[in-house]
């Protein structure tokens, strides 16, 4: 089917008819979608502000903030590569006050799609898992530096699990 969005799938976002109820985006708003993602919530925020309003958005994986830019064109909505955390900052230098903020937590369907990020079981690719490739080091380079007890800590630490010593 004709996506209208450069070439590729639509990318569907998720609750769109609870996303308008709960920020209910007005014509000439100031919006930010702290996860950029696909595009979907860009977009139809943008549709609803019109012209005169903005979306300012933004995602901490380069890769995924340039297919949003490509699908995004002649929207009001200004793409940021950055981290949700690092909005704010940017945000105050451009002297943006919004009307409303969206922050979709999950992970985008896209990236567990494509092998070559290695954040799915499904496909063959390299063990990578990061979010941003641009930042840190790849999950198979880890694995070769630490021991068997650096990551046991770090399963126990940041992925709370209990087999951690096991798993290892």
């Amino acid at each position: 089917s004709s996506s209208g969005f450069a070439g590729d799938r639509q990318h569907v976002p998720v609750l769109p008819a609870e996303v308008l109820e709960g920020l209910n985006p007005q014509p000439g708003q100031i919006l930010v979608d702290l996860t950029l993602g696909g595009g979907g919530h860009s977009r139809l925020l943008a549709e609803r502000v019109g012209p005169e309003g903005k979306v300012y958005a933004f995602d901490c994986d380069p890769n995924q903030v340039e297919k949003a830019r490509a699908r995004l064109v002649g929207l009001p909505v200004e793409c940021y590569h950055a981290r949700f955390d690092q909005a704010g900052e940017i945000l105050r230098r451009l002297g943006v006050k919004a009307h409303g903020i969206l922050a979709d937590l999950g992970i985008c369907s896209e990236q567990l799609d494509d092998p070559s990020r290695g954040l799915a079981f499904r496909h063959e690719g390299p063990l990578d898992m990061r979010l941003d490739p641009s930042r840190g080091e790849p999950a198979w380079k880890l694995l070769e530096r630490l021991d068997e007890n650096d990551l046991t800590r770090a399963l126990l630490r940041f992925g709370e699990e209990k087999q951690a010593r096991k798993i290892v």
